[in-house]
């Protein structure tokens, strides 16, 4: 049984009731391939507003999670209140919170345990600066990130990982087929050698950073690159296209 390809749309702090809605319908009368699973992540706002009138086949994420059950921490949102508005994922350590809002590798461990204990699936987001790619530690910096969620986290069966090299969000930039294999394939020998064979044949690798109509085909050629994360894209038609690109 081979790794289910994956495509998740982050439209970050995009969108009104108008928009959402129009992409919501867009996606709903849309013939997108049965064999792909998709989730879309809008602004909190609205998780509710796209549970409600999605096609239960698509499902919804929340763009953070907090990894506390409840309690005085204004402006967060837990595990249970996704889990009781039926938001099945969570979207954890994505390089927007990790460099403006200062998260590091525990704190996105933790939240990223919080989120599984309590049900979710997690798309744990890594990826290096420019300043690293450029040193040559875009490998160290992956693996640092992944071994602070797996000295908490023994079960990755609800994770999957994207690789978002910062320097390719919403740039215009893009990885090369070539780089963004390479990484991939060093992510899945890092999750043999430290986990296990098991976790690194079955965990979907995703790849994001400026993914569009254009270049996903072939990207999603490539043998360690199991679906996208899409942002701005998301938003458009032609998020559809990307849906359908592993046919």
């Amino acid at each position: 049984m081979g790794r289910r390809f994956f495509v998740g749309g982050n439209f970050k702090m995009n969108g009104s009731v108008k928009t959402i809605t129009s992409i919501i319908e867009n996606l709903n009368k849309a013939q997108l391939d049965g064999e792909v699973e998709v989730v879309i992540a809008p602004p909190t706002l609205y998780l509710l507003l796209a549970r409600e009138h999605l096609k239960p086949d698509i499902q919804v994420a929340a763009q953070n999670v907090f990894d506390k059950p409840n309690g005085a921490f204004t402006g967060e949102i837990s595990v249970e209140q996704l889990e009781e508005s039926d938001i099945q994922w969570a979207l954890v350590g994505h390089s927007e919170r990790r460099v403006i809002l200062q998260e590091d590798d525990n704190f996105i461990a933790s939240k990223t345990k919080a989120a599984l204990d309590g049900g979710l699936g997690v798309v744990l987001c890594i990826g290096e600066s420019l300043e690293q790619r450029e040193a040559g530690k875009t490998i160290d910096v992956v693996q640092t990130q992944l071994k602070a969620v797996a000295d908490r986290v023994k079960d990755w069966s609800k994770i999957v990982i994207a690789y978002e090299p910062i320097w390719a969000i919403g740039t215009g930039k893009v990885a090369t087929t070539e780089q963004a294999q390479e990484v991939h394939a060093a992510i899945r020998k890092w999750l043999a050698e430290t986990v296990s064979q098991q976790v690194a044949d079955d965990t979907r690798i995703i790849y994001g950073g400026s993914v569009s109509a254009d270049n996903c085909k072939d990207l999603a050629k490539q043998p360690d690159i199991d679906g996208f994360l899409v942002g701005g894209a998301s938003l458009k038609p032609s998020f559809v296209e990307i849906i359908n690109c592993h046919k």
